[in-house]
């Protein structure tokens, strides 16, 4: 193997697969180095599929959106069946003072691009029939928005790099990083060595460990989410549910049906469960199952089939860390949140463009507002 690159990207999965398959696709020579055996592994295969432009900023909107119409024209641009679905997004209101900080928030994310509108307590209960009507004020819905297989669409992704002539190592550990000259030399577990004028530090929840052996201490610290699926049934309703209202030991939970049938459900703990401890615990389903059943008593009978735990690698503000740093050729795309599947392909884009020197106005807005030295005191609404 050439052991020189243009770009070499730490990590392969669901942010770095799709930065490598557009810099490759703009010909540029990529090395992607990753610790577990396949693309995916870590926190990708563990996701459960949403993939929405319906965040509360104008960067994660812009490059969701983008991200989107790669997900949603995959099929007919390749022929891989990802399973994309645009089954749209929801955040049913239950209280005055959601209804009003939604429909505050669809001014700010119309006006940057994002096909949302509110829809009356009528309208949701015919797309989500059986959702319980006592106190529904109406929800927030975005059509566009949807979901996919993390499993099918990195893959493809994953080959289509490779068709580009992108080059892959697995099963090998970044131990160092040295800056000589006007290349970075890196090394592996291994005793292998390979030298780039540029690394993309991808690297999910090891993304501050990579930061520290370039001397950059990154705010990124993975917590822990717990999800589970059932068995399949008839499909009775189309969209993801998202209910923001807080309970005891957690914030907002979400489900919605997959094409083949299943349902599928998250949990945003709270507090937060910092680290990377990945077994699942008996305190996740009776908490979720309440809290689903409440407000969708037509669940109650299906059979939960299994249950996971994966990890959020966070910032303190809920964005993500994107683009260059003080360290001339070393860049960022870490801190996605449990948002890197959605997140991916727009990334992907806007660091070819980065690489390509044709960013938009916009896109120097976007990577300004995601860059390291912000100074991290807003919040995202919708982690």
């Amino acid at each position: 193997m050439n052991k020189n690159f243009d770009i070499i990207i730490i990590g392969a999965g669901s942010v770095g697969v799709p930065i490598a398959l557009y810099l490759a696709e703009e010909k540029f020579s990529v090395l992607v180095i990753e610790s577990l055996a396949s693309p995916g592994q870590g926190q990708n295969k563990k996701a459960i599929g949403g993939i929405r432009a319906t965040h509360s900023d104008k960067a994660k909107i812009h490059i969701s959106l983008e991200a989107i119409d790669v997900f949603s024209t995959w099929k007919e641009k390749y022929g891989d069946d990802i399973e994309w679905r645009s089954n749209g997004y929801s955040f049913p209101a239950y209280t005055d003072e959601y209804e009003k900080m939604l429909k505050d928030l669809l001014k700010i994310q119309k006006s940057y691009g994002l096909n949302i509108d509110w829809i009356s307590d009528e309208e949701f209960l015919k797309i989500a029939p059986g959702v319980n009507p006592d106190g529904l004020r109406g929800s927030t819905f975005s059509p566009e928005d949807g979901s996919a297989s993390p499993y099918l669409a990195l893959n493809y992704f994953y080959f289509k790099c490779m068709e580009y002539g992108a080059s892959y190592i697995f099963n090998e550990e970044v131990t160092g990083i040295q800056k000589k000259s006007n290349e970075f030399v890196i090394h592996t577990n291994k005793g292998n060595s390979f030298s780039a004028q540029n690394v993309i530090n991808a690297a999910g929840n090891n993304a501050k460990q990579i930061g520290d052996l370039v001397g950059l201490d990154l705010p990124v610290m993975p917590d822990s989410h717990e999800g589970g699926i059932t068995d399949a049934v008839q499909h009775f309703f189309d969209p993801m549910i998202v209910d923001l209202r807080p309970a005891e030991n957690s914030k907002n939970y979400y489900f919605y049906q997959r094409p083949e049938g299943q349902v599928i459900f998250c949990i945003t703990p709270e507090p937060p469960i910092v680290g990377t401890d990945s077994r699942a615990t008996s305190i996740f389903l009776p908490q979720v199952a309440r809290r689903m059943l409440e407000l969708f008593p037509r669940l109650k009978n299906l059979k939960v089939r299994r249950t996971w735990r994966g990890q959020y690698p966070a910032t303190p503000d809920g964005f993500p860390i994107l683009g260059e740093t003080e360290l001339d050729g070393f860049y960022l795309a870490v801190g996605m949140g449990g948002q890197g599947f959605m997140l991916g392909p727009g990334i992907g884009k806007l660091f070819a463009r980065l690489f390509s020197n044709s960013l938009s106005d916009d896109d120097m807005d976007n990577l300004e507002s995601l860059s390291l030295y912000r100074n991290f005191g807003s919040e995202e609404k919708f982690k």
